[in-house]
This record gives C-alpha cells, sequence and structure tokens, in this order.
C-alpha cells in the first residue's frame, strides 16, 4: 500500500515542507547559471499580509521558483520598509493604550525611537513569517530593513551627492500638510474623497468705489489670505477691470485684479479669488503673477498672526464661521449654495489636508525625470501590460519638484546642520559638514530635526539591498551579478511614487536600470467589485483562508476596533451571511491557484472565495489521482522517458507536450491567468478523468484482443506513463502550488528513478524535452474515443442505467476510418462502457427499438428492450433533436454572416461542423421514426 494520506490535508505537511526548505537553503542563489533576480516591494513593519500582499507574493513566487527550476541563478531580494508616518502612529497608539501616561512628546526625540525599535523587534517581523506561511521562497538570509546600517549609509551617500550636484536644495514651497502629524505628507498618502459642501458667493468692491466683483469660493476663511482676484483675460465681461484693485473684505488690503487662462468662465461668476499660500492651483498662477504670499495657519490649522487679530487663534472651521458671519453683517455674503467637492484626507487619520507653505528639501526633477522618460521608452525598462507606459509619461512630462522632508522622528535624518544664524551645512556627518564649510569646533551646529520621507529610501532599494555604496558590500552582495534585477512586480497605483522614482535614481547613482521587466498588477477587490477596507467589513486575511477561521472570530476580526455601533451591527450581519460556518481550512495551494487563476491584465481583480473552494477540490483531485498512480504501480518502477504502447499513452504524452509549450510562452508573456487555465484543464480533465480511465484496461489485463502487444508489456508502459506524466505535472505545477507538488513528489519520483532531494530543483518541463515526438494520430484517435465514450455515458445516464449493468452496442453506417477504430479500441470501449457486446448492422437495415447517439457519420444504437421506458426514450430524443437542431441553426446563422475577409480555414471549419450536425439531426429522426 502507499505511504500517502488517504485524503488530502494541507495542515499536516505545509508548514513541515517550509522548514525543510529553509533549513536545506533551497531559496539562496545557487551561483551557477543565468542570473535572475526579483525585488519585493518592501511591506510595512507595521503591517500584516493582506490581500494584495498575498495576491503579488504569489506571482513572484511562482516567478522564482519557475526560473529556479529553469537553472537560473535565482535571488528574491526579501525585505521590509520602516514606513515613518505609520510606524509613529502606530507606537503612538500603543503607549496611549499602557496606560503609563507616556506620549510622544514627553519621551523625547530619542526615547521615542528607541520605544520604536522596541515595537520593531517584537512585532515587526509578523509579515516575514507570515509570507513563509504562503510559501515565498525568498532569500531570508539577505532580508534587508530599510533602516539597516547598510541602507541607512546608501540613504546619507544619496543625498548628499545629490546636494553636492546641487539637485537637492532647501526652500519655501506649498506641501500636502496632515494638522493632526503635524508633518508633509506624499501625495500617495492623501485621499480625494466627495464631500457635500458649500459654494459662497462673496462681493469684493473696487477700491475706486465704481462697483465690486462677486467671488465665488469652498473656502472663505483663506481670503484672509487672498493678493489677487483673477479673470479670464477674453472674459469680455471683467477686461475693462483688468489691473484695478479691489478692497480685500475683512482686512485692510487692496490687491489686484489680475488675468490668467486657467479660470473656468462657466464656473460661478468666472471671478476667483488667488490665496497662493493655501492652494497648489493658486501657488502657480501666484508664480506667475509674482504675487505674495500670506500663510494664516499654524502647523495646526489655527489662523497665525498674519491674519486680523479677530480670528487669530480660531480653528480653521471655527474661523470659517466667524468670517461667513461678518460678512453677512456687512452685506457682503451674496449667496451660500450646496455644492459637491473633492475633499483631501490624509489616509492614516482621516483629517483634511492642507496645503502648506513651509521650509523643506527638495529634489529637482525635471532633469532625471527627462532621463528616466528615456530609459522606458527606448525599451531598456518594459512594462507588461505595455499600455502603462502611457501613464508613466504622462507622470514624467508633467513632474514637480519632490518634497523629502517630514517633519516626524522615526525615520532617516537628514545630514544637514545649521549654526545660531541658519546657516545650513551638508555632510555625510557632523564633521565632514564642517571640514567642508571650514567651519571651526567652536561654532554651534543643531542637526535638521527633520527625517527623510520613506519614498527616497525606498526609490534606493534595488541598489542599496546590493550592498552600495560600500564596494565591499557590493562585491559580498553581488551587485554586479544581481543588478539590473529582472522583474518587478507591483500595483499600477504607485508608479510614480516608487517605480518610476527607483528607474531615475538607479540609473543616476549606478549607470544601471533597476529592473527589466515592470509587472503590473491589479487591486484585489471584493467578490462584488469592492475595494477590501475595515470600514466596508470586507477584508479577507489570507491566513484565515488558508488555515480557517471560525464565524465569531471572523465576526470579532471585522468588527473589532470600530467606533460606530451601527457599523458594526451592519459588518457582523452581512459576514454571518456571508459565512455562516466561518471559513474552512483551504490550504496555501488553493489560495495561491485561485490568486494566479484571477491574474488578468486588468485594473480590479474580484476575488471569489467560491473560486478557492474549487481550487482547493483541484488539490484534492490531484491528491487522489497520485494516490491512484501509486497503488496501481506498487512494486514497479521504470526510468527514462516511456516508449508507449498503447494509443492512450501516445495521447496524454502529446497532451503534456502541448501543455509544457503552453506554460513556457505563458510564463514568459506573465500571463498566469491563461498559464493555470491550461495546466488545471491538464491536470483534471485529461489526466486525473480521461487518461486514469483510458489506462484502466491496460492495467486490468482485460480479456479481449491484446492492445497493440501483449498485455504485460501494455501494463508496465501503462505504469511507466502514469507516474512519468504525472511526475512531469507535479513540477509544471510546482511555481504555483508548491506544497502539495512538493508532497507528492517524493512520492513519485523514487519509482522513476529519481533521487530525492525536492521537486523545487528539478527541471522545469520544457517544450524541447519532447522534440522528435509525433502522436499526432494517437491523439486525433483517442480524441474519438473519447467522444464515444461520452456519448455512450450520457445515453447511460440519460436512460438512468446503472453503472454496473452491460449493454448491447449496435453501430451503423459510419466511415472506414471509424471501422478500423472500432476495431482498434474495441477491449477499451468494453471495459469502459460495460458491453457485453459490439456489433456492426447493415446500411438501411432495420434496428430494433434503440437508444440513439451519433459521432460524426456513426450512429451508435443501444437496444432498449428490457433495459428502459420507450415514452421515456422518445422523450430523451425529442431533447436530443431539440438541441442538435439548435447547433445546427446556430451553424448556419455564423456562416450566413461570414464575409470575404473571414479566413478560409475558418469557413472550412464551420461548414464542417455544420455538416456533422446536419448529419446528427437526420440520425436522431431517423430514430425517432423507429420509436
Amino acid at each position: 500500500m502507499t505511504d500517502l494520506a488517504s485524503s488530502y490535508d494541507p495542515k499536516s505537511f505545509e508548514s513541515r515542507l517550509y522548514a525543510q526548505w529553509e533549513a536545506a537553503g533551497y531559496f539562496k542563489p545557487s551561483g551557477k547559471g543565468e542570473p535572475y533576480t526579483v525585488l519585493l516591494p518592501p511591506p510595512n513593519v507595521t503591517g500584516t499580509l493582506h490581500m494584495g500582499h498575498a495576491f503579488q507574493h504569489t506571482l513572484m513566487d511562482a516567478l522564482v521558483r519557475y526560473h529556479r527550476m529553469r537553472g537560473y541563478d535565482t535571488l528574491w531580494q526579501m525585505g521590509t520598509d520602516h514606513a515613518g508616518i505609520a510606524t509613529e502612529m502606530v507606537v503612538s497608539r500603543n503607549l496611549a493604550q499602557e496606560g503609563k501616561g507616556e506620549t510622544r512628546d514627553s519621551l523625547g526625540r530619542d526615547g521615542f525611537i528607541a520605544k520604536v525599535w522596541e515595537w520593531k523587534a517584537q512585532s515587526g517581523d509578523t509579515i516575514e513569517r507570515q509570507m513563509r506561511r504562503m510559501g515565498a521562497s525568498g532569500d531570508w538570509s539577505r532580508s534587508t530593513f530599510t533602516m539597516d546600517e547598510q541602507a541607512s549609509k546608501a540613504v546619507i551617500e544619496a543625498f548628499v551627492r545629490w546636494h553636492e550636484q546641487g539637485l537637492i536644495y532647501r526652500g519655501q514651497r506649498l506641501v500636502n500638510w496632515d494638522p493632526v502629524l503635524k508633518t508633509a505628507i506624499s501625495d500617495l498618502e492623501v485621499e480625494n474623497v466627495e464631500e457635500d459642501g458649500f459654494l459662497w458667493s462673496i462681493e469684493y468692491p473696487l477700491a475706486d468705489g465704481s462697483g465690486s466683483l462677486v467671488v465665488a469660493t469652498t473656502r472663505p476663511e483663506t481670503m484672509l489670505g487672498d493678493t489677487a482676484v483673477m479673470v479670464h483675460p477674453e472674459d469680455e465681461r471683467y477686461a475693462h477691470l483688468i489691473g484695478k484693485m479691489v478692497k480685500l473684505p475683512l482686512t485692510e488690503r487692496e490687491i489686484p485684479v489680475i488675468a490668467d487662462d486657467y479660470v473656468d468662465r462657466e464656473f460661478g461668476t468666472g471671478v476667483v479669488k488667488v490665496t497662493p499660500a493655501h492652494d497648489f492651483n493658486d501657488y502657480q498662477v501666484g508664480l506667475r503673477h509674482s504675487l505674495p504670499l500670506i500663510n494664516l495657519l499654524t502647523p495646526t490649522a489655527a489662523i497665525n498672526e498674519n491674519a486680523p487679530e479677530t480670528y487669530r487663534g480660531l480653528d480653521r472651521y471655527e474661523a470659517r464661521k466667524a468670517v461667513l458671519a461678518d460678512l453677512e453683517d456687512l452685506g457682503l455674503l451674496v449667496e451660500t449654495k450646496p455644492h459637491k467637492l473633492q475633499v483631501p484626507r490624509g489616509d492614516r487619520t482621516g483629517q483634511v489636508i492642507e496645503p502648506y507653505l513651509t521650509d523643506q528639501w527638495f529634489v529637482k526633477m525635471d532633469g532625471l525625470a527627462k532621463r528616466g522618460l528615456e530609459l522606458v521608452e527606448s525599451g531598456e525598462v518594459k512594462f507588461v501590460p505595455p499600455n502603462w507606459i502611457n501613464t508613466y509619461r504622462h507622470w514624467m512630462e508633467n513632474i514637480q519638484d519632490w518634497c523629502i522632508s517630514r517633519q516626524l522622528w522615526w525615520g532617516h535624518r537628514i545630514p544637514a546642520w545649521f549654526d545660531d544664524a541658519g546657516n545650513c551645512y551638508v555632510g555625510r556627518d557632523e564633521a565632514e559638514a564642517r571640514a567642508k564649510a571650514g567651519l571651526s569646533a567652536d561654532v554651534a551646529l543643531t542637526q535638521d530635526s527633520d527625517v527623510l520621507e520613506t519614498w527616497f529610501s525606498s526609490q534606493l532599494w534595488p541598489f542599496s539591498t546590493m550592498g552600495w555604496p560600500d564596494e565591499q558590500a557590493m562585491s559580498a552582495r553581488g551587485f554586479d551579478r544581481y543588478l539590473p534585477s529582472s522583474v518587478l512586480v507591483t500595483g499600477f497605483d504607485i508608479i510614480f511614487f516608487w517605480v518610476a522614482r527607483m528607474v531615475m535614481a538607479t540609473d543616476h547613482f549606478t549607470g544601471k536600470v533597476p529592473f527589466r521587466d515592470v509587472y503590473m498588477t491589479g487591486l484585489i477587490r471584493d467578490k462584488d467589485g469592492q475595494k477590501m477596507s475595515k470600514s466596508k467589513g470586507n477584508v479577507l486575511d489570507p491566513l484565515d483562508i488558508i488555515d480557517g477561521i471560525s464565524l465569531e472570530d471572523l465576526v470579532a476580526k471585522r468588527t473589532g476596533g470600530l467606533m460606530q455601533p451601527k457599523m458594526a451591527e451592519k459588518i457582523e450581519k452581512a459576514t454571518r451571511k456571508e459565512f455562516p460556518d466561518g471559513i474552512v481550512a483551504h490550504g496555501a495551494d488553493a489560495l495561491r491557484f485561485t490568486i494566479a487563476a484571477l491574474a488578468t491584465h486588468g485594473r480590479d481583480i474580484k476575488f471569489d472565495m467560491g473560486r478557492a473552494e474549487g481550487y482547493k477540490n483541484f488539490c484534492n483531485k490531484l491528491w487522489n489521482a497520485t494516490r491512484f498512480v501509486l497503488m496501481n504501480t506498487e512494486g514497479f518502477s521504470a526510468t527514462g522517458t516511456p516508449q508507449p504502447k498503447t494509443d492512450a499513452e501516445r495521447w496524454i504524452l502529446s497532451r503534456l507536450a502541448q501543455v509544457t509549450a503552453e506554460a513556457e510562452a505563458q510564463f514568459a508573456a506573465y500571463r498566469f491567468d491563461l498559464l493555470s487555465q491550461a495546466l488545471y484543464e491538464f491536470a483534471w480533465n485529461e489526466f486525473c478523468d480521461w487518461f486514469v480511465e483510458l489506462a484502466k484496461p491496460a492495467l486490468s489485463k482485460a480479456e479481449g484482443p491484446a492492445l497493440n502487444g501483449s498485455d504485460k508489456d501494455a501494463a508496465d508502459s501503462t505504469r511507466h506513463t502514469l507516474l512519468y506524466v504525472l511526475e512531469s505535472l507535479l513540477r509544471l505545477l510546482h511555481p504555483l502550488t508548491p506544497f502539495v507538488t512538493e508532497e507528492l513528489w517524493q512520492q513519485v519520483a523514487p519509482k522513476l528513478g529519481i533521487d530525492g532531494g525536492t521537486v523545487s530543483l528539478r527541471p522545469y518541463p520544457v517544450a524541447s524535452d519532447f522534440a522528435g515526438q509525433d502522436y499526432a494520430q494517437a491523439d486525433a484517435d483517442v480524441e474519438w474515443l473519447k467522444t464515444m465514450v461520452s456519448a455512450l455515458r450520457r445515453v447511460r445516464s440519460e436512460l438512468n442505467v446503472s453503472p454496473a449493468k452491460t449493454i448491447r452496442l449496435l453501430l451503423q453506417d459510419g466511415s472506414d476510418h471509424d471501422r478500423v477504430r472500432v476495431a482498434r479500441f474495441a477491449s477499451s470501449l468494453s471495459f469502459l462502457l460495460k458491453l457485453d457486446d459490439i456489433a456492426w448492422m447493415e446500411a438501411g437495415a432495420d434496428a430494433p427499438a434503440s437508444a440513439a447517439a451519433v459521432v460524426g457519420e456513426l450512429k451508435l444504437l443501444v437496444p432498449l428492450e428490457g433495459l428502459v421506458d420507450l415514452d421515456a426514450e422518445r422523450a430523451r430524443l425529442d431533447k436530443e433533436i431539440a438541441r442538435v437542431a439548435s447547433e445546427k441553426e446556430k451553424s448556419e446563422a455564423k456562416l450566413a454572416k461570414f464575409t470575404d475577409k473571414v479566413p478560409p480555414a475558418v469557413v472550412d471549419q464551420e461548414r464542417q461542423r455544420l455538416a456533422d450536425w446536419s448529419s446528427q439531426l437526420a440520425a436522431l429522426h431517423a430514430q425517432r421514426a423507429k420509436l
């Protein structure tokens, strides 16, 4: 008996196998073969594995495992990101929950950073443990954290070099400002949400008393910082006012009327206020017209000393109320009406983000962007799918200087020092900064308190992980060998924020591109196409799908931390409806195969648990098929390629060659969906169903004519082919389903004389393995046999004939090929269909009342005597006649629509189909007439 467990239970082997792989060092580069490198987009240390991670990591792992099996020197560079803002928020929240009264500010910078490192040591490797559970075969020994010593050294080096080259500068600019975090944030961290608001129309009197202009705004509180009002230069209504002055209400200032084609003449009154310090578009207008910038806000979004005294100290929204009330009292508030507007909110705090004028560090981007665009348009870096180059080009051609400083404590501190006069000195350390400036030791210097934003260190990821700029570290980590990497797998939402910056930085500092291909994945959504989010209660944890979770625990996980009872109640109700029994354990392989099957080249990917259940059944099917093979090959072993004795063997080997070629093509095209579809079809339908069935006659040494040789030769050859094809199939599937294929391969491989070890280091099947084989005739013959078997099984099923009951088969008409094939496969037909007799009838001879089927020109007749109710058979035939007639009509309609542009081969194929349907219909009508 086989040592393989009687049922598929992924929990019994997945963790065990992963530990064996890692301990054996299978994931480390071999140093042999052509290098193949994949960079892991470093997940935040604050995070846990979510479906987006699971999706991308599965595809990366499939690529790495595939190329490792192809003999490449594979490196999957692992690592994590320090995630400045997110980590500070988590640690601050933890301090509050501890209830000791400690806060970020009470601890001070050094104390708080110590707390962050303490937390990182305890919890920061969570996501790496979870990745192991998914089967990620990365080189963990090289895992890099963006705050590690080597990575930090790269950050400082890059900053100093760019500063020395004049590409980094410090200046006052408008940035996205989070008033809760009190720091600048990137565009990626801003979510624009449509909300209900108001549009206020305000009267601005002309300074000469000749009238007034009515300005429409959604932010009346910022009018205190207006430095102009603006009209379109071609707007005839206001042409005579351009250059005049207006009195700015609620202030003592006068501001000019300017003309700029930025104005939308159809919006509001066609007159807009210009507040350069509090609106990004107004800021650009201000630069074009040399307008002053008046900052109205403090870092916490309260009104500052630049506003009239009445409003100073008020929160921005309290100031809005006060401004509107005062305008109302003065009779200057013309109209208030509801208005839909896009409100920018910080993705961490949910607070409304302010355009804020502050001193920050910037990188000049125009020259870098020009070169970054050249590298992609020249094909040195390729996007998959290629249409993403359009998005990349748009961003690069409209680039702005990059704000790289953040008002945080956790992160890479900016290597700049200030003296008491505010002069700035940059160096790799304070000593170098002093030396470059020629400062004496008695000049007091204070380091800049800001840190660099996370994307600054992330842009260096392709080469900081390879030891740059330390030559010894670069040599040890294979800088020249593993850079550029082969492919970057990432989401389209960070093309600019990360992908483009890596292209620019890697080229600038190393003269190389960071990667050859960029495979852009879609975004994982729920089965209804909704974004997965905590507030929607539709988040799926990949580990819950792998290991299972009870309903109560799932409800608690989805509603935990929600502040609104009604929202929690709604989410609980929906969860109980969707998962009344919780989520059963599917295993990592089922989840991975589901992800591969869903990986189309689209933006959105709908994840349906039903698909995961189906692929769990697939793994189970593979398990049971392997048990069948092992039980039927006990005491048998073979080596080398089979020399098939039966047509069934030749057919399955032909299909194996075809699916191998397709797998090779789909891996090259990053079409994981088509890859999984082809492997599923071959494994489930062709191997597990048909070949296992077609092998049984030979294995049973059935009575009747020998199958192209002696029964023993056919049986042994079939056993060899079963093992050979199964072992090849396990290798084909391994990159997608590593655990179950390894567990099964360990049982199958010894029977083929293959030493133990691991399937993950076996050669991946390639099309050239099957060069010289020509089994086209066997392929056609067995497809005919399958059609015969399917047709007669359908008849048996519709007649409700017990599978154990033998039947007679009468054959009529048909071609010479049919007669040859019937003789060739008589033994197989008898075995598979429980036939006690196969007989030919003369053409035109009257047949007894029979159930009929048609295969091409061949009529299959099963005499009904003693089998069925004739009335039921008449009903069955009527139903079949209707089906075939419908297919015939469809074929006729298709041919009628064909034009001269349709290829002749397509037309001929459809004509043949019509002929087949016509033949079948005529035969069915004749059989019906006999009943």
